[in-house]
């Protein structure tokens, strides 16, 4: 049970921790102060809902039916090909970062939005939280298995928290325009990244 629940947490947060889109989303809002709470608390929901699929075996339907995979594939990858192109749109524009109005930089309904857009339409989310991790956790006996979910979820809400909350430290950087270029430029080769290798498989297989 305890290997089990080890084991969850490490896997898990290997995952998470990795740069990707959420991620960036996340670090920008949490930089603005903008909601950093019902954003952090969103993200972490959603993984704990998605490693629970798998964990409880969703991840075979999705193997069963690739159509799901590959309706998902092309829609994120329009859904990071629209939001970089808009951060590289930002990276032109001169700003820096006053904190008393940070939190009124876009409203509470737009930033949930786009936190949903970003975690749902990226089909990444789906192979590593249900898929793979859902297969990982075969090799418990079904008794332990549920604590190798409970561990994923556990690093899953400790990392967007820290992500979130923790990126106001970096705020006196961001007081200059400069930095705001760069972020805006990270965000946008991160989204477009992700993209090319969401969509890069089909290419080559045409």
């Amino acid at each position: 049970m305890q290997t089990a629940f080890i084991q969850g947490m490490g896997i898990g947060g290997s995952l998470i921790i990795a740069v990707g889109a959420q991620n960036a989303f996340v670090l920008k809002q949490g930089i603005k102060r903008a909601y950093s709470l019902p954003i952090a608390l969103l993200c972490s929901i959603i993984d704990a809902l998605m490693i629970t699929a798998g964990v409880a075996g969703l991840g075979h339907i999705i193997e069963a039916f690739p159509t799901i995979k590959h309706v998902a594939s092309f829609g994120g990858a329009a859904f990071l090909i629209w939001y970089g192109a808009n951060a590289l749109k930002a990276s032109f524009v001169t700003k820096g970062m006053e904190m008393d109005h940070a939190q009124n930089a876009d409203s509470l309904r737009k930033a949930i939005l786009t936190t949903l857009g970003i975690s749902l339409l990226n089909p990444h989310l789906y192979l590593d939280t249900v898929v793979l991790l859902g297969s990982i956790s075969t090799q418990f006996e079904d008794a332990h298995r549920p604590w190798f979910g409970a561990g994923a979820v556990l690093a899953s809400f400790i990392w967007f928290f820290s992500l979130s909350f923790g990126a106001r430290l970096l705020a006196p950087i961001f007081s200059r325009p400069a930095a705001w270029r760069y972020l805006d430029r990270f965000i946008w080769l991160t989204m477009w990244s992700i993209a090319a290798a969401i969509i890069w498989p089909y290419l080559v297989a045409i």
